[in-house]
């Protein structure tokens, strides 16, 4: 399983081809540049984020979700319930 430092590793190559391409669309322009270098911080902090803090999960994995259907449910299965602020429907206030 990948992690995401992957992910965002990955974004930055894609980034990384994106701005050459500029480059050989503009020329050496001071903007292409300034894109360069911004990618080349990418990378470099990227480099330095080091493994996440101990604990830290910021939510389930996508495999780890489980979907649950829109659909009704059988009516039937509420037969017995109680209703919330009714009670059962065979009993009634005095």
């Amino acid at each position: 399983m990948g992690s995401s430092s992957d992910g965002v590793r990955e974004a930055v190559a894609t980034l990384q081809q994106a701005v050459e391409r500029l480059r050989h669309e503009y020329g050496d322009t001071l903007g292409v540049r300034r894109l360069h270098s911004d990618v080349q911080r990418f990378e470099a902090d990227l480099a330095e984020l080091g493994d996440p803090q101990p604990g830290h999960r910021p939510g389930p994995a996508p495999e780890e979700l489980e979907e649950i259907p829109d659909d009704d449910y059988d009516a039937s299965m509420w037969s017995d319930a109680e209703q919330e602020g009714f009670g059962a429907p065979d009993r009634h206030a005095p």
